[in-house]
């Protein structure tokens, strides 16, 4: 399958944090006391999570992040996976935790904080060798993700951003939009970055979905808000995926003017935990553009592509948990094709 010589490897630079699940019946309100009926511990982190669903999607992942000497287990889980973790360093202080309060309807809501150890050249050198892709989100010292990103648009890489939580402003308009191959985002953050880097593309963003697809608001405002991303000079040279939830996903491929669209996988059974849906759906987006090595991707390719990473997704949402929940390929396919 590869069309190119090198091996691929994906490196993700990102957070690994221990999740703290407190089951609850409604979300906690300020200055409100509730008992949880429940509590767990479990391995989370955009970073380790992402990781974790490359590898599952049967990709080769390497993880470079920090835990405390608390986070052992994570590494040991991660490996499990089939996750290259030498990259991983244990720090003195403590874990990142992220607090999250589960409802009966799967509704979460999260706090995290997170371990950290400052990045040198040599290390980002060292950790960028004979990878083929990099793949970042927002849980780590910005100046992190900038040194790596601008590094490995330089090595040539394919570069991959998943910004959650969103960076503020004043980073979104300093950022290097060029080195960005792939954007990552939900409707809520794709919103947010027309605002700050949309210049005069403000205003009103109905527009006029194509006829076949669903009738569905949120739908057409979100094509209306990628349309105008896409016309943004910034992100001329960026591929957007944008992740609608229960309605679906949206793309626009470098030097394509049309959106794809595909909708939501159909669940079996009930919405579990979305916790690490988001997590799972770009993980196998990523698994999928390693098997191109670097060419601008054709697009029935990426509608194949994004139709592996919306089941997988679904699948993810059909059980607990972030790590655990991610399905493997075999079994993606496998639902895949009984369809």
């Amino acid at each position: 399958m590869h069309h190119n010589d090198q091996p691929q490897r994906c490196l993700v630079r990102g957070s690994l944090n221990i999740d703290e699940f407190f089951h609850v019946q409604h979300i906690v309100l300020p200055g409100q006391t509730i008992s949880s009926t429940k509590f767990e511990r479990r391995g989370g982190g955009k970073g380790a999570n992402q990781a974790a669903a490359i590898a599952r999607a049967g990709g080769a992942a390497s993880l470079v992040g920090a835990v405390g000497e608390d986070g052992a287990w994570l590494v040991r889980e991660l490996e499990g996976y089939g996750v290259s973790t030498e990259g991983i360093s244990v720090v003195q202080e403590a874990t990142g935790r992220a607090i999250v309060q589960l409802t009966p309807e799967g509704e979460n809501c999260i706090g995290a904080c997170r371990a950290a150890r400052p990045t040198s050249q040599s290390d980002i050198e060292r950790h960028l060798t004979a990878t083929s892709h990099l793949l970042l989100q927002n849980e780590i010292p910005w100046a992190s993700t900038l040194a790596y990103l601008v590094n490995a648009h330089a090595r040539g890489l394919v570069t991959i951003f998943n910004p959650s939580p969103m960076p503020v402003d004043a980073q979104l308009h300093a950022f290097p939009w060029k080195a960005l191959s792939w954007l990552i985002v939900n409707e809520g953050e794709a919103e947010d970055l027309l605002r700050v880097v949309g210049g005069n593309l403000q205003g009103p963003n109905i527009e006029e979905c194509p006829a076949n697809w669903p009738d569905d608001n949120n739908l057409r405002f979100a094509f209306g808000t990628l349309k105008k991303l896409c016309r943004c000079e910034h992100l001329s040279s960026t591929g957007i995926v944008c992740t609608l939830g229960a309605a679906g996903v949206l793309a626009s491929i470098c030097d394509q003017r049309e959106l794809i669209y595909l909708p939501a996988a159909v669940l079996q059974g009930n919405v579990r935990d979305t916790t690490g849906a988001g997590d799972c759906f770009t993980g196998y987006f990523v698994a999928g553009l390693m098997q191109f090595g670097n060419k601008c991707l054709p697009k029935d390719e990426v509608v194949e592509l994004l139709r592996v990473s919306v089941q997988a997704a679904g699948m993810c949402v059909e059980k607990n948990g972030a790590m655990k929940s991610i399905p493997g390929r075999v079994a993606v396919e496998a639902r895949l094709s009984r369809k």
